[in-house]
């Protein structure tokens, strides 16, 4: 298998769960599982797996911007960061989705937020946990009660 290959077989499991997260109902719990942790879990086991077999190869490292260009200039490195980014967006998201479940954020304004989680992950934590914390800020209407 290429890299190449194995570059484009990450993307269906990342869609289906970020369909999961984005448009299932998580009245559903072994459904939700599946992007909280069963996904994640497989880019983890693979991510693991492909730096154990190609990080010492590259001769690169992460202390300085010159050692993660060398490190990037191996396909099989570049796939493991993708993988990196994939598992961690997810798991991400993941937890955004139960946070403003709890604070009641409804699914038409989590879904623009976890969208933007996956396409850019800091983008979409920031403005969902800035969503939350400005909900929570806003007196809810028992409390004027």
């Amino acid at each position: 298998m290429t890299p190449e290959e194995l570059f484009a077989l990450t993307g269906p499991p990342a869609l289906l769960g970020w369909a999961i997260l984005i448009l299932a109902p998580r009245r559903w719990p072994l459904l939700n599982v599946v992007p909280q942790v069963v996904i994640p879990l497989g880019f983890a086991v693979l991510y693991t797996g492909l730096i154990l077999a190609n990080f010492a190869a590259t001769g690169g490292g992460f202390g300085t911007l010159a050692a993660v260009r060398l490190l990037f200039n191996s396909d099989w490195m570049l796939v493991a960061g993708w993988v990196h980014y994939l598992a961690f967006d997810m798991a991400v998201g993941a937890w955004l989705a139960l946070r403003m479940d709890r604070a009641g954020i409804g699914r038409l304004v989590q879904a623009p937020l976890l969208v933007l989680t996956f396409l850019f992950g800091p983008v979409g934590f920031l403005l969902s946990l800035l969503c939350e914390g400005t909900l929570r800020l806003v007196p809810s209407r028992q409390s004027q009660v």
